[in-house]
């Protein structure tokens, strides 16, 4: 949609006033005086937007402006690293220098491009200029294998993947390379971003945040963290329990959200389902938290889980999807869609991310909405199931039992769900 001049010029004038706000207050905290703020922004952005509309052809004299006041802060750049503050060290910064020449150009993409860009320009350069010390102390916390991992994952996704080929390789399965791939990057995303979070952001001693962003980590790597706590420590059983239901709970939102970056149709057949079940587990939850009462900070063990973008782990993850995906297909062949349910309660004591996103993928096409829903919800009330076990073995029978009986109430749930979609369809 084409931008009108009135909202063309308010954009640059609210957007530039705001940039110009942030970036005063910001030097003036930490004492420094630095050119540009309140008045000059908007000035700058006034000036670049009425360059451009002098010529919007040839761009003439926007580029001038912009030699001129480029010249400008090169001056001012060169007379500030000449400077050295407290430590010995020169006493400049690109982020004068960047921060007017993105004022100036405020006014032409204010006038052109779509408000959103603009805005959205605008609130991210105020962001990365407030946040100095917290980007700069995440630099310093971040470790160097983070960094390459972050590397690697930027490599599989956009080198990597668009080499793969979209075609089936074999007769044995529908699903090609790039599905596979795909499926892959889709899980470790979710994962990836709930460890980042949870090494990074997570208040430390955090038990509720642990359980909450483990469950979009791994509700089973979460459980088998949070019973062995219980096991250990006495006052902790309580927590660790309502911790192991809230893990529980939050699994159900990532599998949807994985189902539907594939298959939209399939997901809004299980999301009733799905949303329920979380929305029972969290209630459940809550009530536990709320008769556990408070925990010492200092009982919390390190949880940090695994980086999910180890390279062996995605290998793994590869090859068990393209096993089940070819079992899948055999199963459906050989034993139709009662032998898939039955394929769906076996893998549901393995990682269910292959067989859900296999499904979901049409793996083991063809399937009814239905019986694919029907399918997954057994894989999921199976894993609960197995939670729970867990849960018993690791912690004891007595002191999980709250969290394993709700396990197996979720898991009954599930299947009463699954067996109601496969009869009467979605």
């Amino acid at each position: 949609m084409p931008v009108t001049p009135l909202t063309g010029f308010a954009l640059t004038l609210g957007l530039s006033f705001f940039f110009g706000l942030a970036f005063e207050d910001f030097y003036a905290r930490s004492g420094e005086a630095r050119p540009g703020g309140i008045r000059t922004f908007p000035l700058l952005a006034l000036t670049g937007g009425g360059l451009y509309l002098l010529d919007t052809v040839r761009l003439l004299p926007l580029v001038a402006g912009l030699l001129l006041l480029g010249a400008w802060l090169a001056v001012y750049y060169h007379d500030r690293i000449r400077r050295v503050d407290a430590t010995g060290a020169p006493s400049a910064g690109l982020m004068v220098p960047v921060c007017n020449l993105l004022a100036y150009l405020l006014g032409p993409m204010s006038l052109t491009q779509p408000p959103w860009l603009a805005i959205g320009v605008t609130v991210a350069a105020v962001l990365l200029l407030t946040a100095r010390e917290r980007l700069h102390d995440l630099a310093r916390r971040l470790e160097l294998r983070e960094i390459v991992t972050a590397g690697q994952f930027l490599i599989l996704t956009g080198l990597v993947l668009p080499l793969l080929p979209d075609r089936p390789v074999t007769a044995l399965t529908a699903i090609t390379p790039y599905n596979a791939w795909l499926a892959l990057l889709a899980v470790c995303t979710i994962s990836y971003a709930s460890y980042l979070l949870r090494r990074y952001v997570a208040p430390p001693g955090g038990d509720i945040w642990v359980a909450a962003l483990g469950g979009l980590y791994s509700s089973t790597a979460t459980t088998v963290v949070l019973a062995r706590r219980a096991a250990a420590d006495r006052a902790a059983q309580p927590r660790a329990r309502a911790g192991i239901v809230l893990a529980t709970a939050l699994m159900y939102p990532r599998i949807l959200a994985v189902i539907a970056f594939f298959d939209r149709p399939l997901a809004a057949a299980l999301a009733p389902s799905l949303l329920t079940l979380m929305a029972l587990g969290l209630a459940i939850a809550f009530w536990q938290y709320r008769r556990a009462g408070p925990v010492l900070a200092d009982a919390q063990p390190d949880t940090t889980p695994r980086n999910p973008l180890e390279l062996n782990a995605a290998a793994a993850f590869a090859v068990l999807f393209v096993v089940i995906s070819i079992a899948s297909s055999w199963v459906k062949s050989r034993f139709g869609e009662t032998g898939i349910d039955v394929l769906a309660a076996i893998v549901g004591v393995t990682d269910i991310n292959p067989f859900v996103l296999s499904i979901a993928q049409g793996g083991a096409a063809p399937l009814s909405a239905a019986a694919a829903a029907g399918a997954v919800l057994i894989a999921v009330a199976s894993n609960n199931l197995v939670n729970a076990g867990y849960a018993a073995a690791l912690a004891g029978v007595r002191a999980s039992l709250p969290a394993a009986r709700a396990l197996v109430v979720l898991a009954l749930c599930g299947l009463a769900a699954a067996l109601w979609l496969i009869v009467n369809g979605p």
